[in-house]
């Protein structure tokens, strides 16, 4: 019974219908009902529901700090990681402050309480579940209905992109579009779910600190 319960839940008919619920289904729900306040609620939803099945089906049912992949951390990897992000910590900067102006450190005029909160939670409640799904899960669950890692990573960058279509602006989709290429190419290259939150969090917390981040949280939709 078990191995027919595998079998079933590892079918690329059930991988391909379940793609399509999470990426395309959800998403239009979300913006066909104006739920985009909740998005981080559904972030978490699916989260749940990839990481319980990962490790169901590919982790031996043992769930353990092993899946971060912490071990695959490069001290290289990890320069040019930091040196991306102060260059584009820079440029964000500049954007920000020459065609979003009003919006340049937003938090710290309005709510400045509300800085530190973002820039401690925001790695480990939003960057690590979201690269958990389009990376570590994404990967591994539909290497078999995509089969080339060059597509896997096109693929994975787009499904990103359109995540960020929820929060009703073009700002969002196309830094989403850029930070998703980014992250599917360091998934691919360090296999490592640590690396790549890290990446992720700092370019998130870049955002929020300068201002920009705005266009990525529930104020936007408003």
């Amino acid at each position: 019974m078990k191995n027919l319960t595998f079998i079933k839940l590892d079918s690329n008919l059930f991988k391909l219908l379940e793609l399509l619920f999470l990426a395309i289904f959800i998403p239009t729900i979300v913006i066909f009902f104006n739920l985009e306040t909740y998005i981080v609620l559904f972030v978490w939803i699916i989260f749940l529901y990839t990481f319980f099945l990962y490790f169901y089906l590919y982790g031996n049912k043992k769930l353990n700090i092993n899946f971060l992949n912490y071990k695959s951390l490069d001290k290289n990897y990890i320069i040019i990681i930091f040196i991306r992000w102060i260059v584009a910590t820079i440029f964000i900067y500049l954007i920000t402050y020459c065609f979003f102006n009003e919006k340049l450190f937003f938090i710290q005029k309005n709510n400045p309480n509300l800085l530190w909160k973002i820039l401690l939670f925001y790695p480990f409640f939003s960057a690590l579940p979201q690269e958990f799904i389009f990376c570590t899960f994404f990967f591994k669950r539909y290497k078999s209905l995509i089969k080339s890692e060059r597509k896997t990573i096109f693929l994975s960058t787009l499904l990103f992109c359109f995540s960020h279509v929820l929060f009703i602006n073009i700002v969002a989709p196309i830094l989403g579009l850029i930070g998703g290429y980014l992250f599917a190419k360091t998934y691919s290259k360090t296999k490592s779910l640590a690396l790549v939150s890290l990446e992720h969090a700092l370019y998130g917390n870049s955002l929020f600190f300068i201002g920009l981040g705005w266009y990525f949280w529930g104020g936007s939709v408003h």
